[in-house]
């Protein structure tokens, strides 16, 4: 597969809730290899796109695909990581055995993980430099270390494409360094991210393409194409342009204009 080549294609997709639209006829594309910000006012339908691709979520038309295929058909090739709020993390369960779940689909039933998957987790767990709290109760994490944890449990899928819903909301300084070096290291070995955020002023700085979402698609690209004040305007009003404005502020007085 060549690098230019599309791996997500979302065609005519239109979502309601309770005769409610929330995606209405978008279309776009990506290709791989590619570090995605999916951007968008709050209800703009983001988490909503990737519940969507995932089926958790029936349109009322369109699709979206992965590698030319539906999710269902392709699963052991896509990794999804939810907001990290949205899991019990109180389950009595250690950390090791939370980053082993990331094989069960390469496991299948009645199996149970070999020492070679236990020394991958713990490798999961050394990349995102948690290897030491592999013992302890997932209960006891601090944000940054569960949003870690869930990135070794997604580490161990040995999937392309990763769909991620607001993976730096509530971390810490020091995690959001190495979660976007990690997945600049994956995006630059070919692997595909698509990611829920909100920091605008952090855009530039971590991501390569953006989807810009307020129900339908307002415009999808590269960060220096799409990125503008224009279609910033256009999502999120007066606050977008002022952002913008504060966002060209920074990347001047880092060139040292």
């Amino acid at each position: 597969m060549s690098q230019t080549e599309n791996v997500i294609a979302c065609r005519n997709l239109t979502v309601s809730y309770d005769s409610t639209p929330i995606l209405w006829d978008v279309n776009f594309s990506i290709p791989k290899g590619s570090l995605v910000a999916l951007i968008g006012p709050n209800g703009a339908g983001k988490t909503t796109f990737l519940k969507t691709s995932l089926g958790f979520v029936k349109p009322a038309s369109g699709c979206v695909e992965f590698f030319g295929k539906p999710y269902k058909k392709i699963r052991s090739k896509v990794c999804y990581v939810p907001q990290k709020d949205s899991v019990d993390w109180d389950f009595p369960i250690t950390v090791l055995e939370v980053v082993l779940m990331g094989r069960y689909k390469h496991l299948g039933l009645f199996k149970w993980p070999s020492k070679a998957d236990k020394e991958a987790a713990l490798g999961a767990l050394k990349t995102l430099e948690i290897q030491h709290l592999a013992h302890r109760q997932i209960s006891e994490l601090s944000g940054g270390q569960k949003q870690r944890v869930f990135l070794a449990r997604a580490l161990l899928q040995d999937a392309e494409i990763f769909l991620l819903d607001e993976p730096f909301v509530g971390i810490d300084i020091s995690t959001e360094e190495i979660i976007t070096k990690l997945f600049k290291l994956l995006r630059d070995q070919g692997k595909t991210f698509v990611i829920v955020h909100h920091d605008l002023q952090s855009v530039p700085e971590i991501f390569d393409r953006v989807v810009i979402l307020k129900h339908s698609l307002i415009a999808e690209g590269t960060v220096e194409d799409v990125f503008t004040e224009e279609n910033l305007s256009k999502a999120y009003g007066k606050r977008g342009a002022l952002l913008a404005d504060m966002i060209e502020l920074v990347k001047e007085k880092q060139k040292g204009i």
